[in-house]
Parts: C-alpha cells; structure tokens; sequence
C-alpha cells in the first residue's frame, strides 16, 4: 500500500479517548507510524477539558484508580509519568449522603474503612470482610488475568467459564453484596461503582464486584490541573513519538476493499490511506455509521440495535464565587429511592422527579482549578438514554434548577446566589457532539451477555485490520477498562514487519 513512510506501516487512529491515546502510544512504541483522528476542536474526548469565566472543567472522568497503567505508557516512551502529570492520592474516596442526613465515608485505609463499617452496622463487619476477600478473588481473575487478554474466539469464554462459574458471575453486583451485608446503607455503598461505568447494580454481573477490591489495591487519585493533564501527557507523547494528533478532523467513513480496513474518509473529503484502523469511537456508531455500507455478518445494524445500552447522563458544570470547604472531593447524594429509581433509568426509561448525585469537587484538592475565593464543581445525575423520548431542549433547565435546589438544600447553602459559570451536558450532547448511539454515555450496558466474548470484539469479526478499543469494546467502560483494552491490541495488531 502506498502509506509507507520511511519503512514504518500507517496505523489511524478514529478518536482521542483514553482509549485511543493509550493504543496510538502503544502503536507507536511497537514501530507504527501513527495518525490519530479527533473530530473535537481538542483531544480527549469524553475527558475533554473545557474553561469558562476563569474555571477549569473536566468534562468526564474525574476517578484514577490504577496508575500503573498509565505509568506503563510512560515507560514505553522511557518517560516517567512523574515527568508531566502528579497524581494525588485521596483519602477519603467518596462521602455518600443518605436521604435521612446520615453519611458513610469510603476510605483507602482497611482498619478505617471497617471501623466506618462497624459505625454503620457493627454486626456486618465480619460480612464486609467476607465480601473484600470475594472481591480480591474476582479481581486476581477478572483484572489481572483477563482484563488485557483478548475474547476473539468462543473458546476464549469456555477457558473461563469454571472461573466464572465458580466466582458466580451469573449473580448481579447487587445481589452479591446483598448475601454478604444486611444494612441497606451498606449494601448500597458497596454495590453503586457500576453506574460509574455504565452499569445497573441490579443486572450487571458480579464480575464488577472487583472495583472494590482495585480502589483497596491502588487507591483513588486526581490529576493535579484536572484530568486533562494525563490527555495533555498522552498527547505529547504521541508527539514525541513524531505521530501525529489531529482534530478538527471528523471520520466519515472507513474505507474497506476486499473485506479490509484500507483508511478513512474525512467529512471534509479528505481521504487517507492506512495500513490498520483503530476505533475508539463509539463501537454502534462504527458499524452502523462509519461502515453503513459494508456487508456485516456479526454486528449488523440489527443486533445493534437490539443490544442493551447504558443509561446516559445529565452534567451540570458550575463555578461559585464563594468556598465551600466542608464539601469533599466526592460525594454520592442519594435520593429517598435506590432500587426504584435505577429501575426508572434503566427498564421504564423515564424522567423521574427525584434524583441520586454525584457531587466532583476538585477544588477541594487542587484550588487553581478556579480563581480565588472561588470552587468549581460539576453534578452528574444519572438518566435515560435517548429512547426515552425526553426532549432536553425542554427539560434540560428546570432539570438543572431543580438540582441546583436539592444542592442548596443539602450541601451547598445558598447555592442558587453563588453560581457564576454555568453549563449544561445532556443525553443529546453525548449523542451530537460525542457520536455516541442513543446518547448512552456508556455504550453497551455491562450484563453477562454482553461481555468478554458476548462483547463487541477489539479484533472486527467483520472486517479485517480494524481493532477496537474504548468502553463499547472488551473489557469494558472506565479508566481502567478503556486502558486495558489499548493493552489488548499489543496480542492482536500485527507486529509492523508482518504488513
């Protein structure tokens, strides 16, 4: 193929997620040329950051959990990751608010952590124990062992099913927790992480249980100057790399010839030939968008769209010009229904009146994020995907001053006279401006049957030299799963002198 540049085969790269920083560095250290497509004026994508009246935001994730993944990346440019990002640890992960004004504190320490258990049902400390252990066993297999392995063969899933089976991954998060703990406090603080990655605690395997024990492993970080520091990082290392980082530069199309991905087609018109393909884009909007017209046996527009999707979100980033110091860096607002409400996001797809919150504040660690005097936050309320029908150029507003009421209720006092930057994400934004099928923030929901082998492969069953990475791809949604699954392509891309 004509893409040759001095000897080294041409690898694109459609988007600029973790995901796809993570496999264009990867690529490049293994002798890529690589190219990496960003349709957004900056990379990053759903960790984009954005500033306004003198606030920094972080668009999207805000939780690290397992540096050492990013860590790998530097060493792989013989970097250190020290270098360009501090990563600061914290040490209380998330203060979660009931209903009634009750708290529990999750923390890093062990001895402090079953103490704040003892504080909110002392006859569950043995059960708490139990479940770590359980926790610990599903990580040692589903994180360490599986988490960068690739599932491109039905075979693949037969190795593990005794694991599985023994591990009961058939069993949901929820209903796992719930056989080790009574309170129903207790039950929610170690079953929610799921809907951190898309996920209803109620249906989603219990293979997640293992977040618990990597939070207990590896801690709960922020990247001083916000998340978008480790995009910065990854981005200059790819430049170091002498690849390139272009946005502005949306995919139209993946261009395929006798069953190969041979490169991409820009919106522009532009045409660009390449050796291999890399999604990082949403793995739905791949099939069904950029290859429309290629005959697709496996994932055809069909079982896409009979595929289960994860529930979206409604972001409201905000700057006050005032401190709040009493608020922590995160913090779970629960409304009076669990089960109800996750049943009303996930089944019925329906706005409900009431909410649960998550609270960032992470000017609680790194105060430069806004001016003086000043916090920045942003409230992220779990909510349908578009199949709902919600039409937000309606709803959007009252949904907003309604949180912005429960906040100043609670935790933020007199709130509504302090907000001086204010700006809305909902579901149809993740579908416009993130590309992503039915504005799920998420991509395909993490149930049993859509996972490892049942999940969209990061090998393209249907055409070849096209790979993924990201959430919609194996071994799913979140920093570590979007790294992990860049890990992945280091087993099933070609090496370079095999092209």
């Amino acid at each position: 193929m004509m893409t040759r540049k001095e000897g080294k085969p041409h690898a694109i790269v459609i988007g600029s997620g973790f995901g796809g920083l993570a496999a264009a560095v990867r690529l490049g250290a293994r002798g890529y040329r690589v190219t990496v497509l960003e349709k957004l004026e900056q990379p990053g994508g759903r960790a984009a950051v954005f500033r306004q009246d003198g606030f920094t935001f972080d668009a999207g994730p805000t939780i690290i959990t397992a540096p050492f993944l990013f860590e790998d990346l530097w060493s792989l440019c013989g970097r250190k990751l020290s270098d360009d990002v501090e990563l600061r640890p914290l040490e209380l992960f998330y203060r979660i608010l009931f209903a009634d004004g009750r708290h529990f504190d999750c923390v890093g320490d062990a001895e402090a952590m079953r103490a704040e258990i003892a504080r909110i049902s002392p006859a569950d400390v043995r059960g708490y124990e139990k479940f770590m252990r359980h926790s610990e066993a599903i990580f040692r297999i589903g994180f360490e062992k599986l988490g960068h392995v690739p599932f491109g063969a039905l075979s693949d899933m037969a190795r593990i099913a005794p694991d599985l089976i023994r591990l009961r991954g058939d069993r949901t998060v929820y209903d796992t927790v719930a056989r080790h703990v009574r309170h129903p406090y207790l039950r929610f603080a170690l079953s929610f992480h799921p809907l951190f990655v898309g996920g209803n605690p109620f249906t989603t395997t219990s293979i997640y249980c293992l977040i618990s024990f990597l939070e207990r492993q590896w801690g709960v970080h922020f990247a001083m100057g916000g998340t978008g520091s480790l995009v910065r990082g990854l981005a200059g290392l790819i430049q170091g790399q002498g690849n390139a980082l272009r946005c502005n530069s949306e995919v139209a199309e993946i261009t395929v010839a006798s069953g190969r991905a041979t490169g991409v087609r820009l919106a522009g018109g532009e045409t660009l030939e390449s050796d291999i393909v890399v999604s990082n884009a949403d793995v739905a909007l791949t099939y069904k968008r950029l290859l429309k017209t290629v005959p697709r046996k496996r994932w055809t527009d069909k079982k896409i769209d009979k595929a289960r999707h994860s529930m979206s979100l409604f972001v409201w980033y905000f700057g006050t010009s005032r401190k709040y110091p009493d608020v922590p860096h995160h913090t779970i607002l629960l409304g009076p229904r669990y089960r109800e409400l996750i049943q009303d996001i996930f089944e019925r797809k329906i706005l409900a009146k009431d909410f649960s919150l998550y609270l960032h504040r992470p000017t609680a660690t790194d105060p430069a994020l806004a001016p003086d005097g000043c916090d920045a936050f942003y409230v992220l309320s779990p909510v349908p995907h578009l199949d709902s029908g919600v039409d937000w150029t309606v709803h959007a507003e009252p949904y907003r001053r309604a949180i912005a009421q429960r906040l100043s209720a609670t935790v933020l006092p007199g709130l509504e006279a302090r907000i001086v930057s204010s700006k809305v994400f909902t579901p149809e934004d993740f579908r416009d401006r993130l590309s992503s099928v039915k504005g799920a923030a998420f991509g395909f929901e993490p149930v049993l049957t859509q996972s490892a082998w049942f999940r969209p492969h990061n090998r393209s069953e249907d055409v070849e030299r096209l790979y993924f990475v990201g959430a919609g791809t194996h071994p799913g949604a979140g920093v570590p799963g979007v790294l992990s699954s860049a890990r992945i392509l280091d087993a099933v891309v070609p090496d370079p002198a095999a092209l």
